[in-house]
């Protein structure tokens, strides 16, 4: 074997090994599921129906209902990419002031939920809870989504498919490929995942949106929650909180609960 064949051989191995790499990096830097959960719904005060649903694909999802006092809409919560959704109660406890009811779902491989986590199965799964939540006579006109963080593009997919009252937006990135551009400069724009572009879907979301995101935010920057926002079309709000990525909510407490109420009133 001559050296130029040996060279190219080596370098031909050494791009399956980086392009390898890459895929692997994109559902490693992605994807942070834990199967254990923090607690039960039978040890909080706002004690959850669980609930199992099936996906097009036969996985099995966990979900949580959790009835509000004044469930004009229910808010089907599609969480971020890590945790389960046990680690959401907090949070759920506060959406629940709204008066309307949370039904937060487990992606697969996450939770009690069986599978592994991909782009196209979470769409999968948020498909399987608005149907779930249609079977038990809540209409798409009754439903708000509530997309947290990886979970806002998961939401803004599922509005671009199904009829329904409005979506809120919380610490969600315009793109991963936007996110990747950040987070691992190193690697050639043409490499990074052309995944959850929520850039280009969200001119296809034409009901009511509330975009809420802290300006401290350390994870998602502010810069991309603008971006998708300057794409997004009227009807829109921006609500500009403080705090981190996950404790906005707490920290900006007021106005992220007042921002929601008066968004939800403002439906009727």
């Amino acid at each position: 074997m001559s050296i130029l064949v040996k060279i190219i051989v080596f370098l031909v191995f050494v791009t399956i090994v980086f392009f390898l790499y890459i895929k692997h990096l994109q559902t490693a830097a992605i994807f942070f599921p834990i199967k254990e959960l923090e607690t039960i719904p039978g040890d909080y005060p706002s004690a959850p129906h669980e609930i199992s649903i099936e996906t097009d694909d036969e996985e099995t999802l966990s979900a949580w209902f959790l009835s509000g006092k004044r469930p004009n809409y229910t808010l089907l919560y599609l969480h971020g990419n890590g945790g389960n959704i046990s680690h959401r109660l907090d949070k759920i406890e506060v959406l629940l002031k709204t008066g309307a009811n949370v039904f937060i779902v487990d992606y697969r491989g996450y939770g009690e939920s069986t599978g592994k986590p991909s782009e196209k199965g979470l769409y999968l799964d948020a498909k399987a809870a608005y149907e779930h939540l249609n079977k038990i006579r809540i209409p798409g006109d009754k439903i708000i989504l509530y997309g947290e963080s990886l979970g806002g593009a998961v939401a803004i997919d599922l509005a671009t498919k199904f009829k329904t009252r409005a979506i809120i937006i919380e610490g969600a990135f315009s793109s991963a490929k936007d996110m990747g551009r950040i987070f691992y400069p190193f690697i050639p724009p043409i490499l990074l995942p052309d995944i959850f572009d929520s850039f280009s879907k969200i001119k296809e979301v034409n009901i009511p949106k509330l975009f809420i995101h802290s300006q401290d935010d350390e994870i998602v920057p502010f810069s991309l929650a603008e971006k998708l926002y300057e794409n997004a079309t009227q009807p829109k709000k921006l609500i500009k909180t403080k705090g981190g990525h996950n404790s906005g909510y707490v920290d900006s407490f007021d106005l992220y609960l007042s921002s929601i109420y008066e968004f939800i009133a403002g439906l009727d």
